[in-house]
């Protein structure tokens, strides 16, 4: 009785909490507006605690190496104290020091490849109002440009900007207002990020604490064992696509040297910079790339094409393999899956973020998979190695009832030392 009760109580819990789901989701989609805003409205107060969080993940991966090798093996007090302030200052100066290096180089480039273009439509204006109707007529598409009210369309575009004035400044105003906002919560970021950095094992054991409390049981733990995955799976793509990115920047930028393309320093940091996007990221900044070169020679962009195309297969078919290794442990199809997806939820952070998440949950899905084939298999062998109880009974029955030789011949030897005992003991007890 007590077990059916128990059970009874059990699910009829299980019913109640589907029930009360099942109404949140319905007042939820109800209520999608009000949902969406509250949702946005605590997305936009816990942003820089966001970013300082994703801050701290990405410096702490060069920060926990400069911690496994700063004076390793020491048992000086002062050096131990100082190895995490020290450790980190350099992880947060390599990568500003990384992120002002990529400006420098590009930022330059990319204004004198701007003015270079400006000069080119200047120049082809200057063209067009030296040429006659006849000469226009006989391009390509010439008629069309002939065609088109040219001095309507530049009256239309003064009384647009002259409406739009106080909107434009208005938005000027606006963004600069926000810019500064930004740098303020970039500090605010900064900080949060070197709290969770220099005290991360305390937090680390908090949230165990938490967790194992609050989910008790298998759910705990695996909750726990998730976020270790999702730590070392991030860790690792972080260090692989930095090699991976490093490497394929070197190899642009000597290929480039080699066949005399233009741009080399600028085109190459951007085919590194977006090679931290996996399978397709190269490609973009080699998309960019040939369209700076298109500016000062077309066949030369076209020859960059290829060599950029040979230069991925050998990447992504070589390089990425053996850098990589089986951190991400995905192939290539769910690499551009994640890549995919994840670019079209949160955009470029989307891009980035979507290989590690599902590499995570490909990794614990493939352990539960495993797990239950391993139970499944086992519980498959008991019933070869143990008998079952009624099995048992109903051998011991048939050798009862069906004596071999050997055991007929066992039982007369028992029934003759039983017999040459007993005149012993009534003599014994005679005595």
């Amino acid at each position: 009785m007590n077990i059916i009760f128990g059970n009874k109580r059990k699910l009829t819990a299980w019913l109640i909490g589907i029930a009360a789901a099942l109404l949140l989701i319905f007042l939820a989609v109800k209520n999608a507006d009000a949902v969406l805003s509250v949702l946005s409205w605590c997305t936009d107060v816990t942003a820089p605690l966001l970013i300082g969080w994703a801050i701290a993940l990405i410096v702490n991966v060069p920060m926990r190496f400069f911690e496994e090798h700063l004076w390793r093996g020491s048992n000086n007090k002062i050096l131990c104290r100082a190895r995490r302030p020290v450790a980190s200052i350099l992880s947060f100066v390599l990568i500003i020091g990384a992120l002002v290096g990529v400006v420098v180089i590009v930022l330059p480039t990319l204004v004198d490849t701007m003015a270079v273009i400006v000069e080119s439509a200047i120049e082809l204006v200057g063209r067009f109002n030296a040429m006659t109707e006849a000469e226009i007529a006989e391009l390509p598409m010439g008629q069309l440009l002939l065609d088109i009210d040219w001095n309507h369309l530049l009256d239309s575009l003064t009384t647009w900007l002259k409406d739009s004035a106080n909107t434009i400044v208005n938005t000027v105003f606006g963004t600069v207002t926000s810019f500064v906002g930004s740098i303020i919560d970039l500090f605010v970021s900064v900080a949060f990020a070197v709290y969770i950095l220099f005290s991360k094992e305390t937090l680390k054991r908090q949230a165990n604490k938490v967790v194992k409390v609050w989910f008790p049981g298998k759910g705990g733990e695996w909750l726990c064992h998730a976020a270790s995955v999702a730590n070392t799976t991030f860790r690792n793509f972080v260090a692989g696509q930095t090699i991976e990115a490093l490497i394929l920047a070197a190899l642009c930028f000597v290929g480039m040297l080699i066949f005399g393309f233009p741009y080399p320093a600028m085109i190459s940091t951007m085919v590194g910079v977006t090679a931290f996007v996996p399978v397709i990221g190269g490609f973009i900044g080699g998309g960019v790339g040939a369209f700076m070169i298109l500016t000062s020679s077309p066949i030369k962009a076209l020859w960059f094409i290829v060599y950029l195309i040979v230069l991925q297969q050998l990447e992504g078919n070589i390089i990425y393999p053996r850098v990589m290794g089986n951190k991400v442990n995905l192939s290539a199809i769910w690499i551009l899956a994640a890549v995919t997806v994840g670019g079209g939820i949160g955009g470029p952070i989307g891009m980035l973020l979507g290989v590690p998440i599902v590499s995570t949950a490909y990794v614990l899905f493939k352990e539960e998979t495993e797990k239950r084939a391993r139970a499944a298999a086992a519980d498959s062998e008991i019933p070869e190695a143990m008998p079952s109880v009624q099995e048992s009974s109903e051998a011991a029955l048939a050798e009862q009832e069906n004596p071999t030789p050997q055991q007929k011949t066992k039982k007369t030897k028992q029934k003759s030392a039983q017999k040459s005992k007993s005149p012993k003991k009534t003599v014994k007890q005679a005595k």
